[in-house]
C-alpha cells in the first residue's frame, strides 16, 4: 500500500483492459512521478492532423493515451522514445504504424495496418538489423493498452540516480528477487517468449523489472527503499555508491 494507491489490485485491473490501463497510469503517475494535470495530453488537432497525413485512422487506445498523457515525456520517453502526432509513420514496407522507438533507433514498435481498425490492438517489435531483408515485426503485447501500462513502468526505471539501479543478474540473484518479492499480475513478455522473457515485482516501495534472469532494474520510491532492494540483492549495482 502506498498512500491510497495499490499498486499490484490496480496493475490486475489494468490487465483487463484499457480503462484500467488508464486508472492505473493515473494512479501510478500520482504516487511514483506526478499527478496528471490538463495539457498533459496532445489536443484532438493534433490527432486528426497526424490521420490526415498517414492517410489512416488512429486505434482508439492511441488516440486516449495520447490525450492523456501523450506529452508526458518523464512518463513515456526518458530512454526510448514515444513520438508525437506528427513523427507517426508508415514503415518502408507498408506493414506497420510506428509509434515508439529505442533510444538508439535500434527498435521500433508499432502497429500493424491491418489492425489500425481494432480498439486496442496487438504491438509488434522490430529489430534494426544489418541485412534489411531479414527484420520481422514480431509480437511484442497483446494489447496497446498493455503497451503503454509497461512503457510507464519502464520509463519509472530511468529517473535520478538515487532512485534507480541496474545489476548484471544471474540465477542466484533471480532467486533472491523470487524469495523477497511479489511477481506483478503482468503478463510475461514478449510474445511468444513467456517462459524466458520479461517479469515485473514489486516489494517495499520499490518496483523491479527482471529482464529474462539476464539484468535486473530497480526503482525505489525513495532512497532508502532503493537501498533496502541492495540488501536483499548484494550485487555490484551500477549506481551504488554507499
Amino acid at each position: 500500500m502506498t498512500q491510497g494507491f495499490e499498486l499490484a489490485s490496480s496493475l490486475a485491473g489494468a490487465v483487463e483492459g484499457r480503462m484500467g490501463a488508464w486508472r492505473f497510469i493515473q494512479g501510478f503517475a500520482t504516487h511514483w512521478a506526478g499527478a496528471l494535470e490538463s495539457g498533459d495530453g496532445w489536443a484532438e488537432a493534433d490527432l486528426v492532423a497526424a490521420e490526415e497525413r498517414l492517410g489512416v485512422r488512429l486505434p482508439t487506445t492511441l488516440r486516449e493515451a495520447y490525450l492523456l498523457f501523450g506529452r508526458r515525456t518523464d512518463l513515456t520517453s526518458r530512454y526510448d522514445v514515444l513520438l508525437s502526432p506528427a513523427e507517426l509513420y508508415l514503415d518502408e514496407a507498408g506493414e506497420a504504424l510506428v509509434f515508439r522507438h529505442e533510444n538508439q533507433g535500434a527498435v521500433s514498435w508499432g502497429i500493424l495496418l491491418d489492425c489500425l481498425e481494432d480498439d486496442d490492438p496487438a504491438v509488434f517489435s522490430r529489430t534494426d538489423l544489418a541485412d534489411k531483408s531479414a527484420e520481422r515485426w514480431e509480437g511484442w503485447l497483446e494489447r496497446l493498452s498493455l503497451c503503454f501500462v509497461e512503457i510507464v513502468l519502464s520509463e519509472s526505471l530511468h529517473t535520478d540516480e538515487t532512485l534507480c539501479d541496474y545489476l548484471d543478474s544471474d540465477d542466484s540473484d533471480v532467486e533472491l528477487l523470487e524469495e523477497n518479492y511479489v511477481r506483478l499480475p503482468f503478463p510475461e513478455y514478449p510474445i511468444g517468449d513467456e517462459h524466458n522473457g520479461i517479469r515485473w515485482f514489486l516489494g517495499q516501495d520499490a518496483l523491479l523489472r527482471d529482464d529474462a534472469g539476464a539484468a535486473l532494474f530497480a526503482r525505489g520510491r525513495t532512497a532508502e527503499s532503493l537501498d533496502r532492494v541492495r540488501d536483499l540483492i548484494p550485487g555490484d549495482w551500477i549506481n551504488d555508491c554507499r
